[in-house]
């Protein structure tokens, strides 16, 4: 399994970014898909999750209404459009596979599947 994400790098505060997540080697269209963050100093935390279906969504609250999470299964590809981008977004991003049907897919440890990261840095 791989997962291999892409879109990540300097912005200015309020700008934009849009990550993308590969999937190969798994049923993609199986997976809960998700998307965390982790801060210099901080735990990985988690951002936005999806559906198999692209119908069920839920987001972290300190991005709901700037972040959507979506998904292309015929491309085994995952989404995140970040707008209005705060320094405090700065972190590297992680896409996530969750094979499960059970369970938020909020939290870490219902993921499988992780990707290397992407680096997102805003600027003030």
């Amino acid at each position: 399994v791989q997962l291999v994400e892409s879109g990540g790098g300097l912005v200015q505060a309020g700008g934009s970014l849009r990550l993308s997540c590969v999937a190969s080697g798994l049923s993609f269209r199986r997976n809960t898909m998700g998307w965390f963050r982790q801060a210099p100093g901080k735990e990985r935390e988690f951002v936005a999750r999806v559906g198999w279906s692209g119908v069920i969504r839920s987001y972290a609250d300190s991005v709901k209404g700037r972040f959507t999470i979506s998904r292309e299964n015929a491309k085994s590809t995952a989404y995140l459009q970040m707008n209005s981008l705060k320094p405090e977004d700065t972190a590297v991003y992680y896409c996530a596979a969750d094979p499960s049907t059970t369970g938020s897919s909020e939290r870490l440890g219902e993921y499988d599947y992780w990707g290397q990261g992407t680096q997102v840095t805003v600027s003030s």
